[in-house]
């Protein structure tokens, strides 16, 4: 049987009523999977493949929706992302007479209401409002959810190796706990390419055995071009700004700085010179500071554009998979940190069958071109960074223990121990240890001991009745930005935020004229004095792979046609450079450059080695100055041969509980990478430090492996 006669009446006929001329191969392969079996899926496929419909459409037709409770739950990582896939969902689900529901907090109150007096259908959700209802209202979690069939969780990769991820498998937990039978998961995801990566995907849905993987590979055709132009940290060069309009003036255009400060430079600065030459008008900024109707806006611009052309500055809140239409090309500005962000990003446009992915990548510094061109390199090898996950998550059980013992308003220690103890999150995490952290939050007024019950502390209970604990990652506060009356977003505090100082948002040059600390508000005017705004951009995590390729690239002679001449001529220079230095490993080997009695060692691998590098240099007293962007290690105190001898030692990365400890206690504020990390005893802290912060495994590793080579 085809999977399309597999498929309900209701569901066919919407099939036909879209005039769909076939299924997409994910779908074909859903179909026949999901009816026919209990088993948990992971659908793999590109962008705009169908892999929404690939889930709903056999679940819909699987489930029987007249039977109470509801039977569907979507869990997605953005609220933005739900609003789009509701209006999906909800067409297909009009042909089954089934409602679906948006249960977040800018979600309708009324149409909570109406599930609560009579739960059915599909609802649609964010891990955080799934929280608040444990905490706040856990009755409405057995009144809703304890007859759940189905969990669709989309834009997975979003939620692996992150606090958020463990914080969801918890709640997939906690949820299977109260449900009448055991439901399935299927799960979403455009990014997954490694095997090894399947295993973890399988130990989150929490049952390796019955979870499959079905994959597309259907290859998509993806056109690049890359373009050189120097430029400095404050200010994009104008002859990028020029040759970027002129490119994307009659296109639809999605454009991704790495800051949010830069997508608001790139809006301005396009409309400016759009303006001048008498081009169109519509160029948008987009971010979670921009307000939130003004988003939508942009975004239902994009998505009803088919006549005008569109150019949308924007961070990873575009990199989803929010549906705004079809995109004519993508443009990246400066060096993706990872590939499976390039990957979703140049996903973004040729949305139509046939039609290829456009991406412009445009580099300001050497450093991220080279790796650009790494990352773009690794892209077509297929190759995606693995996934980090903490096996011990100390950090997010202190999360969930204070959650379990709010929603349960009293609990014994026994029950408390047992709870967690059936959690699969927290399955690597002993008894002792879980009693040892509760003793701790006890002994820190979080738990107070009623009788035989723990309850929530006096210090506990400005922590849990707060708006931000629902989440795992720590919200800055920000200040309502305002002209005249007229709300323009909001922006976290930082250095710039002064009076009389110009700032970017939502695509304009605003003058701050007023600042209210005690309300969190700013009053702006539109700038009419020139002055240039200012931003601040945090850099994240760059893989070990990444690094290693940048240097295979360097000490190649590889040309590559998709670079313009000026690109071509700085990746000659960079090898140049480094062309004094004789390789024949370079998974193992890294030069120590020798100049004018200045030492400076490239380490070309991840962020993590080298902070731990770093750390075990400072605690020998080795004077260094690191630069990430380049993975190199400056000093002028030592002579080559002493050097070479400390990097070489194998005990360098060994021993280090003691250096972490006197890290924590000279700078308590190392923690804060981790938001509940902070109400950890100093012991379960330091074992934070090693497992995320740094690599010291990994550090030995490359330091067992590294054979260092001097310029002659």
């Amino acid at each position: 049987m085809t999977a399309f006669n597999l498929l309900s009446e209701p569901i066919r006929k919407y099939i036909r009523d879209k005039k769909w001329e076939s299924l997409r191969p994910i779908q074909e392969a859903s179909i026949q999977r999901i009816i026919s079996t209990d088993h948990n899926y992971i659908l793999i496929s590109r962008t705009a493949s169908g892999k929404t419909e690939a889930a709903f459409l056999p679940i819909l037709s699987k489930i029987n929706f007249k039977e109470p409770g509801v039977k569907v739950l979507y869990i997605s990582p953005l609220i933005a992302l739900i609003n789009d896939q509701f209006l999906r969902v909800e067409s297909l689900c009009e042909y089954l007479d089934v409602p679906v529901t948006k249960w977040h907090g800018e979600a309708s109150k009324g149409a909570k209401e109406r599930l609560l007096k009579n739960p059915e259908g599909i609802v649609l959700i964010t891990p955080e409002s799934l929280e608040a209802m444990f905490v706040n209202k856990p009755y409405n979690i057995y009144h809703l959810f304890s007859s759940l069939e189905y969990i669709v969780i989309d834009e997975i990769h979003a939620f692996l190796g992150s606090d958020r991820g463990t914080h969801l498998r918890s709640l997939l937990s906690r949820l299977q706990k109260v449900n009448i039978k055991k439901f399935s998961i299927v799960a979403l995801s455009a990014t997954v390419s490694d095997a090894r990566q399947y295993i973890e995907l399988k130990e989150f849905l929490g049952d390796t055995d019955h979870t499959k993987v079905i994959r597309d590979t259907t290859p998509k055709p993806i056109s690049a071009v890359f373009k050189y132009f120097p430029g400095s940290a404050e200010e994009l060069p104008l002859a990028l700004l020029k040759d970027l309009y002129t490119r994307t003036r009659e296109s639809k255009v999605l454009i991704f700085p790495n800051a949010r400060g830069r997508v608001e430079e790139v809006a301005v600065k396009l409309k400016q010179i759009s303006e001048k030459v008498g081009g169109h008008n519509n160029y948008f900024s987009h971010h979670s500071s921009v307000d939130k109707e003004v988003r939508e806006y942009v975004e239902f611009f994009a998505k009803n554009s088919t006549l005008q052309n569109f150019c949308i500055s924007c961070t990873s809140t575009l990199e989803l998979g929010i549906d705004i239409g079809n995109v004519d090309e993508v443009v990246q500005i400066d060096a993706t940190h990872s590939i499976a962000s390039l990957i979703q990003r140049v996903g973004r446009s040729g949305r139509r069958e046939g039609k290829a992915s456009n991406l412009y990548l445009y580099a300001t510094e050497e450093w991220s071109l080279l790796q650009s061109l790494a990352c773009w390199m690794l892209y077509q090898e297929q190759y995606i960074e693995p996934v980090s996950v903490n096996k011990k998550p100390y950090d997010v059980l202190v999360h969930q223990l204070l959650s379990i013992v709010k929603g349960s308003s009293g609990i014994s220690l026994s029950m408390l121990l047992q709870d967690i103890a059936e959690n699969s999150a927290f399955s690597n995490i002993s008894r002792e240890e879980t009693e040892d952290i509760i003793h701790y939050l006890t002994d820190i007024e979080f738990f107070e001991k009623l009788g035989n019950e723990l309850i929530i502390g006096i210090e506990g209970e400005e922590v849990v009745n707060h708006k931000d604990f629902y989440s795992l990652f720590d919200t800055p506060v920000f200040f309502k930005v305002s002209s005249n009356g007229v709300k323009i977003g909001e922006l976290p505090l930082s250095p710039q935020i002064r009076e009389n100082e110009n700032i970017y948002l939502s695509a304009k040059i605003w003058s701050i004229k007023d600042i209210d600390y005690r309300t969190k508000k700013i009053e702006v005017l539109p700038a009419s004095d020139g002055k240039k705004p200012k931003f601040f951009g945090d850099a994240a995590d760059t893989a070990h792979r990444i690094r290693e390729k940048m240097l295979e690239i360097l000490i190649s002679g590889e040309q590559y046609d998709f670079l313009d001449e000026t690109a071509q001529h700085t990746i000659a220079l960079l090898r140049n450079e480094f062309s004094v230095f004789s390789f024949h490993d370079f998974k193992i080997e890294r030069p120590l450059l020798n100049h004018n009695g200045r030492l400076t060692f490239y380490s070309f691998t991840g962020s993590k080695i080298n902070r731990t590098l770093k750390l075990m240099l400072d605690s020998m007293n080795v004077e260094v100055t690191f630069d990430d962007k380049d993975s190199s290690f400056t000093t002028d105190d030592l002579a080559v041969e002493e050097l070479v001898t400390i990097l070489s030692d194998p005990t360098l990365s060994r021993n280090t509980d003691e250096i972490l400890t006197g890290l924590i206690e000279n700078l308590p504020g190392i923690i804060d990478f981790s938001k509940w990390g902070k109400y950890l005893p100093v012991i379960y802290q330091v074992k934070l430090l090693r497992d995320k912060y740094f690599d010291f495994e990994g550090c030995h590793t490359y330091l067992r492996n590294l054979k260092i080579i001097t310029n002659p």
